[in-house]
């Protein structure tokens, strides 16, 4: 393991593989960027973790077949801890099941180690702004089959989920997206405020939210209210 202690404003790079040669050619290409460092490396799953969370970088370079926990249960743990941190998993594997566990994971980008050395930092630099990369054929293809998947899991998530609103709830949901307190739901409705206060649990209950405001939220995702 070695951790960097070297920091500027720069895009600060973690490199996990298990192959030292990888690590010190893209550490090579990595270095020699005026806008990038690496600031760690690991050779394990478990190791990438913890130099990640010692780090705090922008972005891990992740290879899949790590030994110990594998690369895509490394991005979860990561992503898990760290939100912010962006997990690109760098392969020589174009497989399909390994695009849809990485996406399923919270990978930003798929890329194969034989990606060219200028592509490679262009696909760096664009997914730090944010982009969301898969530049192989089989990934592409998993990404659109995965896209068509959740689209249609969504649809029956919300039909679902309106057959678990009653009619009074789905009211009192609209009015709670409007900004409407508790007395004023109330008086709208024509109902206690306890009654009020009962929908509204029942609500952030069968939304699977944590409060009020991120039940409106999801309902508004959702398209449940508008």
């Amino acid at each position: 393991m070695r951790i960097f202690t070297y920091f500027e404003k720069t895009i600060q790079i973690v490199l996990a593989d298990d192959q030292p040669f990888i690590r010190k050619g893209l550490r090579y290409i990595i270095d020699v960027q005026q806008d990038m460092q690496v600031v760690g490396e690991a050779s394990t799953g478990e190791e990438v973790v913890e130099v990640v969370l010692k780090t705090i970088p922008d972005m891990v370079l992740m290879d899949i077949r790590m030994p110990g926990i594998t690369g895509i249960a490394a991005t979860k743990s990561i992503i898990e801890a760290l939100p912010g941190t962006k997990v690109v998993l760098l392969t020589t594997f174009d497989v399909e099941q390994y695009v849809f566990d990485g996406i399923r994971a919270g990978t930003a980008g798929y890329l194969l180690k034989d990606t060219e050395t200028e592509e490679l930092l262009s696909c760096i630099r664009a997914m730090h702004r944010g982009a969301t990369l898969f530049n192989s054929t089989t990934a592409k293809r998993a990404l659109d089959q995965l896209l068509v998947s959740d689209k249609q899991e969504s649809n029956i998530g919300q039909e679902q989920l309106v057959e678990k609103l009653t009619n009074r709830e789905m009211e009192v949901l609209q009015l709670l997206a409007y900004g409407k307190r508790n007395h004023e739901i109330s008086t709208l409705l024509c109902i206690s405020e306890g009654t009020t206060k009962t929908h509204i649990h029942h609500i952030i209950q069968k939304l699977g939210a944590t409060d009020r405001t991120q039940a409106v939220v999801m309902a508004i995702r959702m398209k449940l209210v508008k």
